[in-house]
């Protein structure tokens, strides 16, 4: 009876994920639902495809490149772990893993992805394999490398941190989860010593790299709603740390940012949610929300500085600062640059390859987007 349950829980979250950017569950019908269409707007910006390198096949929410200096690293759940130039997009290596549920993460030195068993593998930095290790349960979030571990975070709501050079298990936390959590856009943060990770029950973990004892937990949101999927309240995206200044948003939440220079009181908190996630350049917070409505909050204080509905519903990732502007994929495969100044449309580029899911990631180049058919793509802006 148990384990019908637990199948019964999966398939009812994987339900939840086809409603995540504003089309819920049962409301297919409702035009208030449907995907704007594109609009007409002046061009202000010039955007171009500069490289694409297909690695492998397939795609989703927790793959996720990581640019480590000049490296761009990044898997596929065909089992395709590749480290390419950033700049030229020329592969340096490329190895098989075997099907794969989250990738990828590293520090530039070691590279980790987890397989569709929940098996955690590390690679060296040119690509040799270096461990093999079982985490607790199922891994969809990419894992995150830095101070010696490579953490991860299973569907039956642990952390876990396994030592760098050997694979062996250093530490476990485990929080009480809900009765459903959300596939999407999650990540965790890596910073000096400690280890930023968001929650399925809307609350924020700091915790020792080294010893995996948590030095804070704070509330981004709290559960509302009679159903469980109203409950739904996860921290979704990466943390964002700026600062003294921790922040995060959730779905059917709020955006909350804390100032852990004072005990991690909470600074402001504003009634916007996101099944995507956040990202900031400094001074704004930029995410698409509930509707995909992109929204660009001042860091400070969280007021709003503008928004954009002209890409309602069209399941929108989380924006991405470049340059002048801020980039945003959607589910048609079109990457959309918006004025980080006034959220005015500059430029749009189809890039193939169904939905954007995967996190975009900013060079100073433009933005690299990796699509739902296993294709890398540096978006330039500019020149």
């Amino acid at each position: 009876m148990r384990s019908s349950f637990r199948l019964f829980r999966a398939a009812l979250a994987g339900l939840v994920v086809a409603g995540l950017s504003g089309c819920g569950l049962f409301s297919q019908a409702d035009a208030r639902f449907d995907p704007a269409p594109l609009t007409d707007y002046a061009p202000s910006l010039a955007v171009s495809a500069r490289w694409s390198v297909s690695i492998g096949s397939g795609g989703g929410y927790g793959f996720a490149p990581a640019l480590v200096g000049d490296t761009l690293y990044a898997a596929t759940p065909s089992g395709a772990v590749a480290a390419l130039d950033a700049a030229s997009g020329a592969l340096r290596w490329r190895v098989d893993a075997g099907p794969l549920s989250a990738g990828v993460g590293s520090d530039g030195r070691l590279v980790a992805v987890a397989t569709q068993s929940g098996m955690v593998v590390a690679y060296d930095a040119q690509g040799k394999e270096l461990w093999r290790s079982q985490a607790a349960s199922a891994v969809n979030v990419p894992p995150a490398v830095g101070d010696g571990i490579v953490a991860v975070r299973t569907t039956d709501y642990r952390i876990q941190a396994f030592d760098a050079a050997t694979g062996k298990l250093r530490w476990n936390v485990q929080r009480p989860g809900p009765a459903l959590a959300l596939r999407t856009s999650i990540r965790m943060l890596s910073v000096p010593n400690l280890l930023i990770a968001g929650m399925p029950n809307g609350r924020l973990m700091v915790i020792d790299a080294a010893s995996g004892a948590v030095r804070w937990e704070g509330s981004v949101s709290t559960s509302r709603g009679a159903s469980d999927l109203e409950r739904i309240t996860d921290v979704v995206g990466e943390p964002v740390i700026v600062g003294p200044l921790l922040c995060g948003v959730s779905y059917q939440g709020r955006t909350t940012c804390f100032d852990v220079s004072q005990g991690g009181r909470a600074v402001w908190t504003q009634d916007v949610s996101s099944a995507t996630g956040i990202n900031t350049d400094g001074r704004r917070l930029y995410l698409s929300d509930a509707r995909d409505t992109v929204r660009a909050l001042d860091l400070k204080d969280g007021h709003e500085l503008w928004k954009q509905a002209a890409l309602l519903n069209r399941h929108l990732g989380a924006p991405a600062p470049v340059g002048a502007a801020v980039a945003v994929g959607d589910y048609e495969g079109y990457v959309h640059f918006l004025s980080r100044a006034d959220g005015a449309l500059m430029a749009r580029l189809q890039v193939g390859g169904g939905p954007v899911a995967s996190a975009l990631v900013s060079t100073p180049r433009g933005v690299i987007v990796q699509t739902g058919d296993g294709k890398l793509i540096l978006v330039g802006v500019g020149g």
